[in-house]
């Protein structure tokens, strides 16, 4: 069942689940509020957590709002793609083979098949992306291991909307956004560390902060620089 309250002019919907904890959430881009909460908690109980919570909203959504967002990509020549934090310009190559992609001085070549259809060129350029990340992630993973003293069983990469990455503790498995590819290498370690620090604390509690101190000092800057770097540009559905 969903339920909705004002604050003010901000609308916040309200699901309740079968779970413990209260959890807060605002999405980008629009900055959509969202709480889920246990099953026995009452609207009134809920409408005051989330009075006690509305300067950190009103945060979150100017963020949102605010940051920087890609055009949508036409995947047209002379286009600006971005790797590790590098901008390059598309080129577009027909050729009769298998499509590719190759990483050039200052431009991304993607090699098709003669015909093939606009719309199917991002999901070429996305698998390289993925590729370049499977490729790159093994190792920092095993390095922050070692650092960190945590095991990460198995990791993947895939789209998403709303985070950078995940944690699943269980299974000691951490999820990255295909997106990080596109962006500079210390954010995308920044969000390697910050997935594994949840193997050893599940929420972004006080040890968790000291956690992601005393392994990586620089994390703040990195967190920031993130935050201000241009994002894909999405039609959002909920």
């Amino acid at each position: 069942m969903v339920d909705r309250i004002k604050l003010g002019d901000i609308a916040v919907e309200v699901v309740r689940k079968e779970i413990k904890n209260v959890h807060l959430s605002v999405y980008p881009p629009t900055g959509r509020v969202r709480i889920s909460a246990p099953l026995r908690m009452d609207l009134d109980t809920i409408r005051v957590f989330a009075i006690s919570k509305l300067g950190w909203i009103k945060k979150q959504q100017a963020r949102q709002q605010s940051q920087e967002r890609e055009t949508p990509r036409e995947f047209l020549e002379k286009e600006s793609h971005y790797f590790k934090g590098r901008r390059y310009l598309l080129k577009i190559r027909e050729h009769n083979a298998p499509p590719r992609v190759e990483l050039k001085h200052s431009h991304i070549a993607l090699y098709v098949r003669r015909g093939t259809d606009r719309e199917k060129m991002p999901a070429i350029l996305d698998e390289w992306y993925r590729h370049q990340l499977k490729a790159e992630l093994p190792a920092m993973i095993d390095r922050w291991e070692k650092i960190m003293n945590v095991r990460v069983k198995d990791f993947g990469i895939k789209k998403m909307r709303t985070r950078w990455g995940t944690c699943n503790r269980e299974a000691a498995r951490i999820w990255l956004n295909l997106e990080l590819a596109k962006k500079p290498t210390e954010c995308l370690e920044y969000i390697v560390v910050h997935e594994m620090a949840h193997l050893v604390e599940k929420t972004h509690n006080a040890r968790f902060v000291a956690l992601m101190d005393r392994f990586m000092p620089m994390w703040p800057v990195y967190k920031e620089a993130l935050s201000r770097l241009p994002v894909k540009h999405e039609n959002w559905r909920y």
